[in-house]
Parts: C-alpha cells; structure tokens; sequence
C-alpha cells in the first residue's frame, strides 16, 4: 500500500511517522523510502521536522500562507457595496462575472450580509431526490434540441414593478411585454405593448419573429410555438376556428402551434425565468426619459442577454454560443431582432393596408374591443 493511502488509514498518523524517522535513521533514506513506499524527499521532511522526544513536529502543518499578500482593500469594498444597491436582483456569481471582481464570491457575499444588503429568500419546497433527478433529466434533454425546435410564447405584465410603475404614467411607456424564448439555446425576443394583451398583437409578434427566423434561414420544420390558453393566443375558447394567432404560425412551413395543459404553468418555466431576469436586469435598474429612449435601452438588453450573458443553467454559455455549437453556419443576425412597439407597428400596418395576412383583428384602442 502507499504511504498517502496507508496515511489515511491511522487515526494517529505521527506513530507511522515516527517509526518512518526511526527507521531512516538506521537504514538510510533512500531504504527507508523503499520500505515505506514513499520518496525520500517525503522521508528528508520528516526527519527535519522531528524533534527527539516528541510527536509535536510530526503533526500535519497548514498549507495557508503564513503571510497573505491579497486583501480586501476599502476600495473593493466599496465596489461591490455600490453594484448591490445598483442591481439588487443580480448575485455575486453574476456580479463577480459582468465587472471582473478579482475577490471571491464568498467574500463578496460576506460584505453583503454585514451591510444588510442581502436579501432572506422565502424557502422553496423541498423536492424529492426523484423530483430533482427528473428536472435535470428534462434540462439534458432540452439541451439535444436543435435551435428553435419549441419557441415558447408569454406575455408579462409590468404594472406590478414598483420601480418601474411611474415611469409608465410619465413617459407613456409599455405596460405588457410580449416575450418569445428559444428553449435549446436561450435566445428571446421581447417586442411591447402599451396597453392591455390582445389578439392582432399576438398574431403580429408571431410574424415578426417567424418572419425574422425564416429571413436567417432557421429551419423550422417539426418546430412547435408552445403558449398558454389566453385569449390573446386562442382567441374565444369556445371558437371552433383556429385563432389568428395559431394560423399565421401555422402559415409558416412545418412549425405548428401548441399550448400547455390548462394550469401547467410549469410547462412554460423557461419564459419564465427570462420574464424574472428583465424585471431584475431591467425594468427595476433602468430609467428611462421617454419611449425612444426605452427603446433603445430595451435593444441593448436583449443584445445582451443573447450574446454576451452567459448562463450558468447551461454550462455558462450565451445563447449565441449555443447556436453556433449547433450551427456553426448560423447567421449572425439570429439573436439581434431589436424590440418594438407593437401598437404602433401595428397602426402602421393598418394605415398601409397591406393585403393579404391574417392581420384583419380591429386594434382594441380603436374598436373598444379586448380580446
């Protein structure tokens, strides 16, 4: 057996040691090396350290510097005390990577909690080893989709963000956010809405994404748009017709639209996760002067989160890496659809007249009709 792992096995491994030394010392090193099956520089360390009469320099030393040259200077401290307060949602995993910190997470962390700074998150329930064996079965699963094989679809209202809530009334800002998210690679596309959701908007940010899709020569064939039962993407539900919604997706060759189970919110848990990012990422940190400037600010997020943010859920790479594993002929115009409002685009629409399309849903401003 090996000295290291004969080691582990002593409760009191100095006696070995000492018998180690007394051997060497009537042997020779190198003998005692042999006999012990180590090397006789392990066996030099320990004769240096040995002090006749005692086990007291055979114990284990700490391997910590006896003089540590990094610091936390005020500075750091004050750094990352700043970087909390500006973006309270993000943690120090997220912090540490966005700014380059050269401290630990754990340190970072530790400055939080004495300046009050974190947050007690509410428990969650405790799964079952079974019910966490299956979530990681499910996400190795998404992962060998091909990009943009399910689009999920959701709407998100923004009037219950205290931070943000104001700057609705004042700059006259979107109040919904519509929200499309590739499952395999992670990339969305968050086109806004002023007012409430409806139908024509639905059916509207349907074509601009399949349209942007189909544009980069994304194949979308045996592809699935998958949204909950709203009427903004089924339209009535007693309607024994397809919704608008579901036909201009369905208009698009060889993608087909889908919805989840009634109440299996689960099932469209990777939009949502990218709904709690913005409201953390975004719409809580960000100011905005107007609708142009809103604009703009919503353009460099989205370009953002698909190129540069990197996920930690999927082994840290941004959903333009993951595209291009899958792809690497990609187009690079894929993860750059910027946002718009979808009010106005659709105003325009109307204006043109353009023939053609399913977009003939009156606009609920102008018909007092919600749907």
């Amino acid at each position: 057996m090996e000295y290291y792992d004969m080691i582990k096995q002593f409760k009191e491994p100095r006696r070995h040691r000492l018998e180690l030394v007394r051997y060497a010392k009537e042997h020779g090193v190198k003998p005692a090396a042999a006999h012990f099956h180590t090397t006789p520089k392990t066996v030099r360390k320990w004769l240096k350290r040995y002090k006749p009469g005692s086990l007291e320099g055979l114990s284990d030393q700490s391997r910590a510097p006896k003089n540590p040259k990094t610091y936390i200077t005020e500075e750091q401290k004050k750094q990352v005390i700043q970087l909390k307060r500006m973006l309270p949602s993000f943690g120090a995993e997220r912090i540490k990577q966005l700014y380059q910190l050269q401290i630990s997470e754990k340190a970072i962390r530790t400055i939080w909690r004495k300046e009050g700074l974190l947050k007690t998150k509410r428990r969650k329930h405790q799964r079952s080893a079974m019910a966490d064996k299956t979530k990681q079965n499910l996400r190795k699963i998404k992962a060998q989709w091909k990009a943009f094989e399910q689009i999920s679809i959701d709407t998100k209202d923004l009037i219950d963000i205290p931070e943000y809530w104001p700057q609705i009334r004042n700059a006259k800002l979107p109040k919904v956010q519509y929200t499309a998210r590739d499952v395999a690679s992670g990339t969305q596309f968050i086109p806004q809405r002023r007012d409430e959701k409806a139908l024509c908007y639905s059916t509207l940010f349907a074509d601009i994404i399949l349209n942007h899709l189909n544009a980069c020569q994304v194949h979308l064939k045996g592809s699935r748009a998958q949204t909950d039962n709203g009427s903004e993407f089924i339209g009535s539900w007693n309607s024994k017709n397809d919704s608008s919604f579901t036909k201009t997706v369905h208009s698009f060759n060889g993608i087909t639209h889908t919805t989840i189970p009634p109440g299996a919110h689960t099932w469209q848990s990777d939009v949502e996760t990218v709904h709690r990012s913005a409201k953390g990422g975004f719409y809580e940190v960000e100011s905005f002067k107007n609708r142009h400037d809103f604009l703009l600010k919503a353009t460099a997020y989205v370009f953002w989160f698909n190129i540069a943010r990197k996920n930690s859920y999927k082994e840290h790479k941004t959903p333009w890496e993951i595209i291009q594993e899958k792809n690497p002929k990609a187009n690079p115009n894929i993860p750059v659809l910027p946002p718009v409002f979808l009010d106005e685009l659709y105003r325009k629409k109307l204006n043109k007249q353009e023939p053609g399309g399913y977009h003939v849903i009156p606009d609920p401003l102008i018909s007092s009709i919600v749907f």
